[in-house]
């Protein structure tokens, strides 16, 4: 019988692809606070639907309390079962601790300094929980107030950049490994202090946030990221199609609009501006409810809605990703919900009815997914991808080469016994998926085995392996 020496070539699965955008390597989600059960199997079953359509991270939300400096021991077990879960089906967490409305804002050096340590001991508690969202949109009225002062000047960002540097340093005291996200923000806002609805424009809230970090001579970041909410201004309208150059708003389109407008508020101080990471921690698109679903659902739709058939919702989330793949400083995209809300007054932006029941774009949601942890899911200008491998050499009859890239890649294989040249290989393999490819019986002697891989897609500079076996 022949011996073989089996070759691990390349480097061990899960180095990430080169690259200039958030590609692959960008963190694919839902925020979905179902996972939150008291027991971990039903966290577990929350979180098998996350995975049904591809997804590698959740997000969910805590809430905070003035008066509160740590957490029950039920939300706490609540979270372990959360973190437990994520970690069996390998999704990543993200957890927005908040306060409840506009008014629990924590205004008072006291309220602030209790939210940091309830936020932080959370991070002691829990420890697989590690990337944190500090509130949720503070530049709408709805969750923080006043927005304004009485001059008419910013109040909302002036309070909250006192908040989100105060529990940045309680959560890096636990670890700094801890990811802290700043923001959260609403993408549209009025900025008017007479206007009937008090709210800022992400613009507006973040060029004054830049403005008071300056003025703080802080030397420390308030946030290692900024998550923002960019949903479009109704769910009839395409994510390609949602630019605003002219207005304040800031959706998935407006990337360019927003890096220039983090570097004009950070670049220069202690806090990255224009490399800053971006993560869209909530976009939703909703969809039509068809009759045969309607007895689950309460309520009324508002008109201001506009749902989709749920083909153009699949379409919409498959632009949302493809346009977030491309952004160089996004590193990771949430769509808000898994599953409807029943309200119809509520969100209906889920891949699955109220009862679970998938939609009918689950598959092309769990495609575009998929397609972009591969790295195919669109061209980028600037996006040079470089897949790493493994490579096994087995005997058998015949001999094959079992080859898994982390990314698809087109491969060469040549094989040559001193200078001869055996054979030659070609072909594509899917990222993720073991690709066998056939040598066909070998004599005895030494061997020598040159594999070249290259991103199909995003290709960058190929990555050439050259490694030697034998057979005896």
């Amino acid at each position: 019988m022949k011996c073989l020496v089996v070759l691990l070539v390349a480097l061990a699965l899960g180095v990430p692809a080169t690259a200039r955008a958030g590609g692959p390597t960008m963190l694919i989600g839902a925020a979905e606070g179902a996972v939150r059960q008291p027991t971990l199997v039903g966290a577990k079953a929350q979180m098998d639907l996350l995975t049904l359509a591809g997804s590698n991270a959740v997000r969910l939300t805590q809430v905070w309390a003035p008066g509160q400096t740590a957490p029950t021991d039920a939300d706490l077990q609540i979270l372990r079962n959360v973190a437990d879960a994520a970690q069996l089906d390998g999704v990543q967490v993200f957890l927005v601790v908040m306060n409840f409305g506009s008014r629990t804002t924590p205004l008072t050096e006291q309220d602030r300094q209790q939210f940091a340590d309830y936020t932080a001991a959370i991070a002691q508690a829990v420890p697989q929980i590690h990337r944190f969202v500090i509130g949720n949109e503070p530049n709408l009225n709805r969750y923080w107030l006043p927005q304004f002062n009485l001059d008419g000047s910013d109040a909302a960002a002036a309070g909250y950049e006192a908040l989100l540097a105060q529990t940045y340093d309680a959560l890096k005291a636990v670890s700094r490994d801890v990811v802290v996200l700043g923001g959260a923000l609403s993408p549209h806002g009025g900025d008017d202090p007479n206007s009937m609805r008090l709210t800022h424009s992400p613009t507006a809230f973040i060029t004054d946030l830049g403005s008071v970090f300056r003025a703080s001579g802080r030397t420390r970041p308030i946030m290692d990221g900024l998550a923002l909410h960019p949903y479009e201004d109704n769910s009839s309208i395409a994510p390609v199609d949602g630019r605003h150059p002219n207005s304040t708003t800031i959706a998935i389109a407006d990337y360019d609009k927003l890096v220039a407008l983090l570097g004009r508020s950070f670049d220069g101080t202690a806090q990255l501006g224009s490399t800053l990471p971006i993560y869209y921690t909530e976009f939703g698109v909703e969809s039509q409810i068809p009759e045969k679903n309607a007895s689950l659902y309460t309520g009324r739709e508002p008109a201001t809605v506009k749902p989709v058939s749920e083909a153009v919702q699949g379409t919409y989330y498959r632009q949302a990703i493809q346009l977030a793949f491309c952004q160089p400083t996004v590193r990771g995209f949430f769509i808000f919900h898994t599953v409807d809300e029943p309200d119809l007054n509520r969100w209906q932006s889920g891949i699955f009815y109220v009862d679970q029941e998938p939609k009918s774009d689950l598959p092309t949601v769990r495609t575009a997914v998929s397609e972009a942890h591969r790295g195919v899911v669109a061209r980028c200008p600037g996006l040079a991808l470089r897949p790493h491998a493994s490579v096994a050499v087995r005997a058998g009859a015949p001999h094959r080469v079992d080859l898994r890239c982390d990314i698809d890649c087109a491969y060469a294989l040549t094989l040559r016994a001193g200078n001869r040249v055996i054979l030659r290989r070609r072909g594509r393999a899917i990222g993720g998926v073991t690709k066998r490819v056939r040598l066909g019986s070998l004599r005895r002697g030494r061997y020598t085995l040159v594999a070249s891989l290259v991103a199909p897609v995003n290709p960058g500079k190929p990555r050439s392996v050259n490694r030697r076996f034998t057979v005896s």
